[in-house]
């Protein structure tokens, strides 16, 4: 399954026991699209089947990232048209997330540079996931009026202490410690020598040739920051966790409180919820199942396609939230997001 096309959006090589996909838009940072969604499970599932194909890697064309998310520039324009495109894209792109993290053979993804949204859920299910010093890596969906999915909020949820609730309502970004410390990545190995590791990969059981390669990464930052952010996040509210960023005393927790200030006041309080149910959600696909009723909610509210305007189409980031303030979301305003499909429920 070699695909001839040096243009196209997924390129599948076969390099010994390795099935290599490479993610193949880098002047969009790999954005994923419905098209790249069907080649890398039609690839995913026949590699599963090929004996020839022991490990499967995933990587990024171009310097700047592995994936930058789902292309929310056309998710914008199908929301503007009723949504039925984004809600499909969604459907295949959650059910690919669950079939990488139940995938059969190790899942190998190197998370080097901007690692964002549908990004991370590409990667972050995987068996070896190596971020290196560039990995920069984000759920900043509250950012365009939006909420975390493709697994996002499983992930974060099961995070030490609060940090889950701090990457999923900031939508920080995080380096190759920090990642690892809240079980997004596996391993760091220098960029210089993913070369190599592909290489060896070729040749050698995959748990093995990581081992050859991994090295301890430069210090994080979240580790320091604990106590203010477990103390902060662990409040009932988005409101009251405002009100202890503001009484922590801390220069970062003040600074945390005015970042999420520009989010969108919806998305904070969806986010909260959703990561919240989704500790208790018994399967990663129990919390897809949850987000995507959140996803295809957001495509009837305003905020995600003002979201997308002010940070990627006009580029103002200026965005008008709407409702403007967190006292305006009310209970049963973030109770609507998550009521259930009916027949239009995300099965697997």
């Amino acid at each position: 399954m070699t695909h001839t096309d040096p243009e196209a959006p997924v390129l599948p090589r076969r390099e010994g026991r390795v099935g290599h996909l490479v993610l193949n838009r880098p002047r969009a940072i790999n954005a994923l699209t419905h098209e790249m969604v069907h080649r890398l499970d039609e690839t995913l599932r026949a590699w599963a089947e090929d004996p020839a194909v022991a490990t499967v890697l995933l990587t990024g064309a171009g310097e700047r990232g592995l994936c930058a998310g789902g292309d929310i520039r056309a998710v914008r324009e199908s929301a503007l048209r009723g949504g039925a495109e984004a809600a499909a894209f969604w459907r295949d792109e959650y059910r690919l997330n669950a079939l990488i993290a139940r995938y059969p053979k190790p899942y190998v993804t190197f998370m080097d540079g901007i690692v964002m949204g549908g990004g991370v859920g590409l990667s972050a299910h995987g068996s070896l996931r190596i971020v290196t010093e560039r990995s920069k890596v984000a759920m900043p969906e509250t950012g365009i009026g939006f909420a975390p999915d493709v697994g996002g909020t499983y992930l974060l949820s099961r995070a030490p202490g609060e940090l889950g609730t701090h990457l999923a309502l900031t939508g920080t970004a995080v380096g190759a410690a920090d990642a690892r410390l809240c079980g997004l990545a596996d391993h760091f190995v220098p960029a210089e020598r993913l070369d190599d590791l592909a290489g060896d990969l070729a040749t050698t059981e995959a748990a093995e040739a990581v081992e050859r390669y991994r090295e301890t990464p430069p210090e994080g930052i979240l580790d320091r920051q604990r106590e203010w952010i477990d103390h902060c996040y662990a409040a009932p509210t988005v409101e009251q966790i405002l009100d202890r960023l503001h009484a922590a005393g801390s220069p970062e927790a003040k600074e945390t409180a005015e970042l999420l200030f520009s989010k969108s006041p919806t998305s904070l309080k969806v986010t909260l919820e959703a990561v919240r149910r989704a500790r208790t959600a018994p399967t990663l696909e129990d919390a897809l199942a949850q987000e995507y009723r959140v996803s295809c909610a957001t495509l009837r509210s305003p905020d995600l396609v003002e979201g997308v305007r002010a940070q990627v189409v006009d580029k103002d980031r200026r965005p008008r939230w709407s409702p403007a303030t967190l006292d305006e979301v009310g209970a049963a305003d973030v109770a609507g997001f998550f009521e259930d499909l009916g027949a239009d429920e995300l099965t697997f």
